[in-house]
């Protein structure tokens, strides 16, 4: 047993498990930042997962009958932002519980996306008669000849460019302007926001609808870049990843980046293991076990401090 370990580190590939990780981890990221945003406004997006799912298979659609990844990649990002907008009403104005809305929206999600992908093609579970397009890679003229780097940045898909580029945008909004601000005042005391003459309710909304935006992007990259069709229930867990990122982050895009790339490693490790002749079943719940022991030991950590 001592020796196993050091040799299966001896017979990962360090290249192809980094390219992994950013493969992996561009959807949890920008799930992440849009989990960010809502929880800084006060308004936990459990829906997240749900978000993704319908996004991914809009998306298809879309791409699929107008022709073009750009109008896929639109139709997913409205319908992110619509379901955001939706879960926001149902809690201000149909005075829903904000947890049991999000939790029916994930459910009402994996339900609706099989009945619609079968209402509009007549396949089930998987889009194979639908001839979807795929969003672009970056290529960049340099790196492109350098081995490592080629594999590493060169041709990386144009939606993880925008992941990364997304956290220092999110973190400027959040901590520098004037709507940022607001939402985080919304966020720590909803009372003394509205006495400032801070309408709550309005922050809100924005920003689940802002969550939706990040949640349709994630969902877009699912069926229009990590592959090229839907299949039901694609999302397998990556929106509840993306609020641990958000947790594991400890509220800060930064943080959230970090965790995201901690848990698309773990998925990358996970799948080379596996090609290793691992049993598949232990080797799959490593990337939801990591999490878990993350947020274990940041759950002692602060109840340590709290004992203090």
């Amino acid at each position: 047993m001592t020796a196993l370990l050091p040799t299966l580190l001896h017979s990962l590939n360090i290249v192809a498990l980094l390219d992994a990780t950013l493969r992996i981890c561009t959807p949890v990221l920008l799930a992440g930042l849009g989990a960010l945003i809502a929880e800084r406004a006060g308004v936990v997006n459990l829906g997240i997962e749900g978000m993704m799912l319908a996004s991914a298979l809009a998306g298809v659609i879309a791409s699929a009958y107008a022709g073009s990844a750009g109008v896929g990649l639109l139709a997913a990002v409205l319908c992110g932002a619509l379901l955001g907008v939706l879960l926001a009403g149902a809690v201000h104005v149909l005075k829903t519980d904000l947890i049991l809305s999000g939790v029916a929206l994930n459910l009402a999600a994996a339900a609706g996306t099989t009945m619609v992908l079968f209402m509009v093609t007549g396949d089930k579970g998987i889009s194979s008669s639908l001839a979807s397009k795929v969003l672009p890679k970056v290529t960049l003229p340099l790196l492109d000849r350098i081995p490592v780097l080629s594999t590493l940045l060169s041709g990386r898909h144009v939606l993880t460019w925008a992941a990364f580029l997304a956290v220092p945008m999110v973190s400027v909004m959040m901590m520098r302007t004037r709507f940022g601000l607001h939402l985080r005042a919304v966020g720590q005391d909803p009372k003394a926001a509205a006495i400032a003459g801070i309408r709550v309710a309005p922050m809100q909304f924005a920003a689940l609808a802002l969550s939706g935006v990040f949640s349709g992007l994630a969902g877009a990259y699912l069926s229009m870049g990590y592959v090229s069709w839907f299949a039901a229930n694609m999302t397998a867990g990556r929106g509840f990843m993306a609020l641990a990122a958000e947790v594991m982050g400890r509220g800060t895009a930064l943080g959230t980046c970090l965790s995201a790339l901690l848990l698309g490693l773990a998925e990358a490790v996970a799948i080379q293991l596996q090609d290793l002749g691992l049993p598949s079943e232990l080797v799959q719940a490593i990337p939801y076990v990591v999490p878990v022991i993350a947020l274990g030991l940041y759950s002692r950590r602060q109840y340590r401090r709290a004992q203090a």
